[in-house]
């Protein structure tokens, strides 16, 4: 029997204090995350995120978090919730009141939802900071499966070339 380290996968912003960090704008797509992943695929601070045709088959926490006013735009990406009834939420606000984050922009289109999956969208939607957030057209989420067939960390071996 294999025994998996359970891993955080990304953290995008130094800290939520670093206000710099607002300019960020960065494309996270074309990604299978799977076995062995507990949270932050990504999570975020400040910026602009455009999360796109990604694969998401397990999770143990959250999958796409975020603290310090993130714009979120998921589009296209396939949620296959873990059996765990209390780990079906996408979203997860890190340490932070609902009074603050239901203005943070962060939206699901176009996503595909299975095992009782959920995204929790909140803000008013604001076309401006979703346009800042998308850096290419969303594929279906139904050929989430065919483009990221070759997705996945790379088979390196210690001393070997990539």
């Amino acid at each position: 029997m294999v025994k998996l380290k359970l891993m955080q996968v990304m953290l995008l912003g130094h800290s939520d204090s670093y206000v710099k960090d607002k300019a960020m704008q960065v494309t996270i797509a074309f990604n299978h995350f799977g076995e062995g992943l507990i949270q932050r695929m990504p999570r975020c601070r400040h910026g602009y995120f455009h999360v796109v045709n990604n694969d998401y088959t397990h999770w143990e926490m959250y999958a796409i978090g975020g603290s310090a006013e993130p714009t979120i735009n998921s589009q296209g990406n396939r949620y296959l919730a873990p059996t765990n009834p209390f780990a079906k939420e996408v979203t997860k606000r890190v340490e932070t009141a609902h009074t603050v984050w239901k203005r943070w922009n962060w939206r699901s289109e176009g996503d595909l939802l299975l095992n009782g999956a959920y995204f929790t969208p909140s803000g008013a939607g604001a076309s401006a900071s979703y346009s800042r957030a998308s850096s290419l057209g969303a594929k279906s989420s139904s050929m989430v499966g065919t483009i990221t067939l070759d997705a996945g960390a790379l088979s390196c071996h210690k001393g070997a070339a990539c």
